[in-house]
C-alpha cells in the first residue's frame, strides 16, 4: 500500500511538473507578445467586480486543481493551488486528516485561501489558513517558480504572500498542516442575551481549549439580534447515537437556535455552511420549501450552485432591470476586531449597519514568532471575525455604509478582508496594508509590475 502511494505521488508529481512547464512557455509567450498574463479560472469567492485587463493573455490553471501527496505521517499535504477544499478533505479524510483550518464553502481553493486569508472554527487555536502552509511554489511576476519557506532564502516571500492576492504571483503548489480527526463532531449550542458577557465567555472557551483544559476543537457563533447570540463549540467523538445532516431540507443555521445539542460526522460538519452559503441561499428562494426540495433532488444545494447565480445576474444585471435593487447598498464584509473591542463593534452593526445573523468567529495565531507583513495582526491577541453579507436599504451615496464599516474596523484596531469590495482612498488603504513591505516585495518578484499592485487589485479599477 505504501509502494503504491508512493507510486502515485510520483506520476502526480511528474504530472505537475509537466503542467507548470507548459504555463511557464505560455506565460512568456503572452509577454514576448506584448499581452498581460492573467489567470483564467473557473471559479472565484471574489464580491469584487474585476474588469478585464487591456491587452491581456488568460493562462488556463484550472488543471492545477490536484492532490499531489498526502504524508500521514508528517500530517502534510502537497496540493496544486487551484485544489478545492471539497477535494482536499476527501483525500485527507481516509487516512484520519483534515486541513487545520478549512474555509466553509466547498468552491474555495487552496491557493485562494492562502493568498486571501482563510478562516473557520479551528481558526482559534490554528490561525488563519496561511498560518498553517509550510511551503510554496510561487509563479511570481518575471515568470520565474520560486519555492518559498520560512528557513531559506525566499522567506520574505513566504510571509508577504498572506493577503497579496496574486499581486505578487500565484501559488502553483502548497504544502499545508493537517490535524487528526474521529468519525464525529458533537456540537454545543450555548445562549447569551448579554454581549459583553458572551464575548467574555467565547475568549474564555479560546483560553481553555488552546491549553487542553477542555476537549473543544471547534468554535464559532451567531448573531440573530441584540439578546440572541450563540455559541457553538465542536468536540470530536467516535460514536454516536444519533446524526444529524443538513445537506437537503434541513437548515444549519436553524438549528441553532433549535437544538443545545447536536451531532454531525465530521465531513458534514466542516461542510454546514455549503449547503445554505450560511444564510444567503434564502435570497435565492431556497427556504421555501418546494423549491428547496426541487434544488436538493437535482443536487444544487451547494455554494457552487449560488456562485453561478450570483455571476448570472452580475452579468446580466437581472435584479437591477427588474427594479429590485433600488437604493440598496451591499454590504458583503468579513472584518475582524480584537476581542476586547467586539462588543463596541457589535453594537455599531446592530446600529448602522443591520444585517443579520451575523456569523461570529475567533481566530489567534498559533505561534507568536510569526509576522505577515500584509496582514499584520498582534499574534497574542484574540480577533473575532464579523461576517455580515447582505443589502442595505438607504439613501445614501453607494459605499457610505462600507465606508462607515472601514472607519470603524480602523478605530478598534481591527483588519478588514479584501475579497470584497473597498472603498479606502490610497492614503487610508497603505497606512493599513504596509506598503513599504509590498513594494519591497514587488521590486524583488515583479519588478516589472506585471501584476497589478495590491490597491489597484482590491479597490481600484483591476485586471
Amino acid at each position: 500500500m505504501k509502494r503504491s502511494t508512493q507510486t502515485a505521488s510520483e506520476s502526480a508529481r511528474s504530472a505537475f511538473e509537466a503542467r507548470r512547464e507548459r504555463l511557464l512557455q505560455d506565460f512568456h509567450a503572452a509577454r514576448e507578445r506584448g499581452l498581460t498574463p492573467r489567470l483564467h479560472k473557473r471559479t472565484s469567492n471574489l464580491f469584487r467586480i474585476r474588469p478585464p485587463a487591456d491587452r491581456a493573455a488568460r493562462l488556463d490553471v484550472t488543471d492545477f486543481r490536484h492532490v499531489i501527496a498526502i504524508d500521514p505521517e508528517r500530517r502534510v499535504a502537497e496540493v496544486e493551488g487551484m485544489t478545492t477544499y471539497e477535494d482536499l478533505v476527501e483525500a485527507a479524510l481516509p487516512y484520519g486528516l483534515m486541513p487545520a483550518v478549512v474555509p466553509q464553502l466547498k468552491t474555495i481553493t487552496v491557493g485562494g485561501a492562502v493568498t486571501g486569508g482563510g478562516i473557520e472554527s479551528s481558526s482559534f487555536r490554528y490561525g488563519f489558513v496561511h498560518e498553517t502552509v509550510e511551503a510554496l511554489e510561487i509563479l511570481d511576476g518575471r515568470g520565474e517558480t520560486v519555492h518559498a519557506q520560512p528557513d531559506n532564502e525566499h522567506r520574505a516571500l513566504f510571509y508577504g504572500f498572506a493577503n497579496s492576492y496574486g499581486t505578487l504571483g500565484y501559488a502553483l503548489r502548497v504544502w499545508i498542516q493537517l490535524i487528526p480527526v474521529r468519525p464525529y463532531v458533537q456540537v454545543i449550542h450555548t445562549h447569551h442575551s448579554d454581549p459583553d458577557e458572551y464575548f467574555n465567555n467565547m475568549a474564555e472557551t479560546c483560553r481553555a481549549a488552546r491549553h487542553h483544559e477542555r476537549p473543544t476543537a471547534f468554535i464559532d457563533g451567531a448573531v440573530f439580534d441584540e439578546t440572541n447570540l450563540y455559541q457553538t463549540e465542536g468536540s470530536f467523538v467516535d460514536e454516536a447515537e444519533s446524526v444529524s445532516r443538513y445537506t437537503f431540507m434541513d437548515i444549519y443555521y436553524r438549528s441553532i437556535r433549535r437544538k443545545e445539542q447536536d451531532t454531525l460526522t465530521t465531513r458534514d460538519y466542516l461542510w454546514r455552511w455549503d449547503t445554505d452559503w450560511f444564510w444567503c441561499s434564502r435570497a435565492y428562494g431556497m427556504e421555501i420549501p418546494a423549491l428547496r426540495f426541487l434544488a436538493g433532488a437535482l443536487g444544487l444545494l451547494n455554494s457552487a450552485t449560488y456562485w453561478k447565480l450570483r455571476d448570472w445576474n452580475e452579468r446580466g444585471r437581472i435584479l437591477e432591470r427588474l427594479g429590485l435593487l433600488r437604493d440598496v447598498e451591499w454590504v458583503i464584509q468579513d472584518v475582524e476586531i480584537p476581542v476586547t473591542h467586539a462588543p463596541t463593534f457589535l453594537a455599531f452593526l446592530h446600529r448602522e449597519i443591520g444585517i443579520r445573523p451575523i456569523w461570529i468567529c475567533p481566530a489567534q495565531a498559533a505561534r507568536t514568532d510569526t509576522v505577515y507583513p500584509l496582514y499584520r495582526t498582534d499574534p497574542d491577541t484574540l480577533y473575532i471575525n464579523f461576517g455580515f453579507w447582505g443589502g442595505k436599504k438607504t439613501d445614501q451615496p453607494d459605499g457610505y455604509h462600507n465606508r462607515l464599516i472601514e472607519e470603524r474596523v480602523a478605530e478598534l484596531e481591527g483588519k478588514k478582508s479584501l475579497y470584497s469590495t473597498s472603498f479606502f482612498t490610497e492614503e487610508d488603504f497603505w497606512a493599513r496594508y504596509n506598503r513599504p513591505a509590498h513594494d519591497a516585495l514587488k521590486t524583488q518578484y515583479d519588478p516589472e509590475n506585471t501584476f497589478p499592485d495590491l490597491y489597484t487589485k482590491c479597490v481600484g479599477t483591476p485586471g
